[in-house]
């Protein structure tokens, strides 16, 4: 299987949401493009949790408690990225270093396990190194799947 292969394409509700936390995300990311991935929060119960890289909650703090902030500090992160200079195609980079294989439903909740774990060679032959993981929540609204929040940054490996 691909990295850009969806997983889960016998499961219609996890299929969904790989779509939308992997493959929109990435494109949206590279492209600088909010206006993609907008409509996949619900703005309403939003809450981003930045874990700083640890393992230790304690660590941790509520830096989105709206949506508009954490949009905000996407774009940034976005403008950040598409001003380096890759050895590669971006999008292809992402992917590579990117794992969502774990998706648990319950009813209309689910959580998913996004991992970052690769590395994507800069023109300069440095390398940009992607090494954490985020736990999403999502809440199915009618026939769609929606982000209520996360748990990011966290430390992986």
């Amino acid at each position: 299987m691909t990295p850009r292969q969806n997983p889960f394409s016998n499961d219609a509700d996890r299929a969904q949401i790989w779509e939308m936390l992997v493959e929109r995300d990435i494109a949206a990311f590279v492209g600088q493009d909010w206006s993609m991935v907008a409509g996949d929060f619900d703005e309403q119960r939003f809450l981003g949790i930045h874990a700083h890289s640890s393992s230790n909650p304690d660590d941790w703090n509520a830096a989105f408690p709206t949506l508009s902030v954490y949009r905000d500090e996407w774009l940034r992160q976005a403008a950040e990225t598409a001003a380096t200079e890759f050895a590669e195609p971006l999008a292809d980079g992402i992917h590579r270093a990117t794992r969502l294989t774990e998706i648990d439903i319950t009813g209309d909740v689910a959580l998913a396990r996004k991992k970052f774990d690769g590395t994507i060679r800069r023109a300069n032959g440095s390398d940009d190194v992607l090494n954490w993981q985020t736990l999403y929540f999502c809440r199915k609204a009618g026939d769609r799947w929606k982000i209520t929040g996360f748990v990011g940054y966290m430390k992986y490996r």
